[in-house]
């Protein structure tokens, strides 16, 4: 024995600890002697020492002591970063973020953010949350393990912006026969959103745009189609879509004003007026927008003195054969004008009576004439039938008999029973 080695001087605790760095660094193991120690071993058989070592020597998956995960979390939601741990032996952990400040330190609050809360420590990860999420907040967050080779992992945070509700504005009123433009904006969004445009289910194809404004995106989609009156009220959408609204659509729609010069009708309030009846005239006009004046005349005339026009409505009562015309209203926005007419005639209270009640006796004798005169037309087809059967008749005879050259003979049978014989030429 040779004389003893000295003691060995107490290391830090972080320099006892294992060798990280790629992963290479193990424990000294328990056979390996210490650097200037003489302990002797007694010699081991060739074929032992290599089994010995493999048996020794720690296993390959220690070489990976910690591994982070990358986030994808939407503006203003809570992300997790998680730090997983590898055969944990107790070494200090420290949570950075990406402009290198630490924000934990072996489960120590290190930077006064109230949104970065400690969720987990433990012998197998450690996990924070953060809470509202920013644009700011992107970039690479590391978990490091400090050993005697300072080891670390970095956890990538990626915040996706998605779209509001669109904006749908036109540029100028929609007219009749003309065509209108509709746009669809997005004021911001990452990655850029998808926006389409639908009608009763049916893809509009409008022209897509969009504008980077740092790390966000301006979308705009232009629609432009002519538009006619039965477009009025229809409705037009704009769709967009985005990868953090998982599946979901966020949708706008609008609305149609189609303008158009107004159209008149004239409606009676009965079709046959007596004298001493009241007439109601109702003027039902359409128009976008909407006439708010209606003009009544009657041609080549003023209106009667009794007469009320409110509006729509003309009120004639009283009648007499003195308000007999043409009543007219008219009706006008900016984009034309409109009229329309109703001839007024009023009889006296017999008049229209006797046309009334004579009216069922003409249409039973417009019948009776009616069938008098297809009975007569039958007979006259019959007669003219058995006429021009009977002359075929004869012409048959006489034909046969000029054909032989003979004279007919009858011969007749007296009351005397003897035989008369006559003659007959035809």
């Amino acid at each position: 024995m040779g004389p003893a080695a000295p003691l060995e001087p107490l290391r830090p605790p972080l320099q006892r600890r294992r060798q990280v760095g790629s992963g290479a660094g193990t424990r000294r193991s328990a056979m390996q002697p210490r650097p200037g120690s003489r302990r002797r071993h007694p010699a081991l058989p060739p074929l032992l020492l290599p089994a010995l070592l493999l048996a020794c020597a720690p296993p390959a998956g220690r070489a990976q002591e910690v591994q982070a995960e990358n986030v994808t979390v939407a503006e203003g939601s809570t992300a997790e970063i998680t730090c997983r741990l590898h055969h944990y032996d107790g070494s200090i952990v420290v949570i950075q973020n990406p402009a290198r400040q630490t924000l934990f330190f072996n489960g120590t609050r290190a930077l006064k953010d109230e949104r970065f809360q400690l969720a987990e420590f433990t012998q197998r990860q450690v996990r924070i949350q953060l809470a509202g999420a920013r644009l700011e907040d992107e970039g690479g967050y590391f978990c490091q393990l400090y050993t005697e080779d300072t080891h670390h992992q970095i956890a990538t945070l990626t915040v996706l912006v998605p779209p509001e509700s669109p904006v749908v504005e036109a540029a100028g009123a929609a007219v009749e026969g003309a065509e209108v433009e509709l746009s669809c904006l997005v004021p911001r969004s990452r990655p850029p959103a998808t926006l389409r445009w639908l009608r009763d289910r049916r893809e509009l194809q409008g022209v897509s745009s969009r504008e980077q404004l740092g790390k966000v995106f301006r979308l705009r989609n232009v629609l432009r189609f002519r538009v006619e009156r039965k477009d009025h009220g229809a409705i037009v959408t704009c769709e967009a879509t985005h990868p953090a609204l998982r599946g979901q659509r966020r949708q706008t729609q609008y609305m149609l004003d189609v303008q158009y010069a107004p159209s008149v009708r004239l409606h009676p309030s009965q079709s046959v007026l007596r004298e001493g009846d009241t007439l109601v005239l109702t003027c039902a006009v359409t128009g976008n927008p909407r006439p708010t004046e209606i003009a009544w005349s009657r041609a080549n005339e003023s209106l009667p003195g009794r007469a009320r026009a409110e509006g729509e409505v003309l009120t004639l009562p009283a009648l007499s054969p003195l308000d007999n015309g043409t009543y007219s209203c008219a009706a006008a926005n900016r984009h034309g004008r409109a009229a329309a007419h109703y001839s007024l005639v009023v009889y006296d209270p017999g008049a229209v009576v006797a046309a009334q009640s004579s009216v069922p006796y003409a249409i039973v004798g417009g019948i009776l004439a009616l069938l008098v005169f297809l009975v007569i037309c039958v007979l006259i087809a019959m007669v003219w039938c058995s006429i021009r059967q009977k002359g075929s008749y004869l012409t048959h005879e006489a034909s046969g008999l000029d054909e032989h050259g003979e004279a007919r003979e009858a011969f007749l049978n007296g009351a005397d029973g003897h035989k008369r014989k006559e003659e007959f030429f035809i």
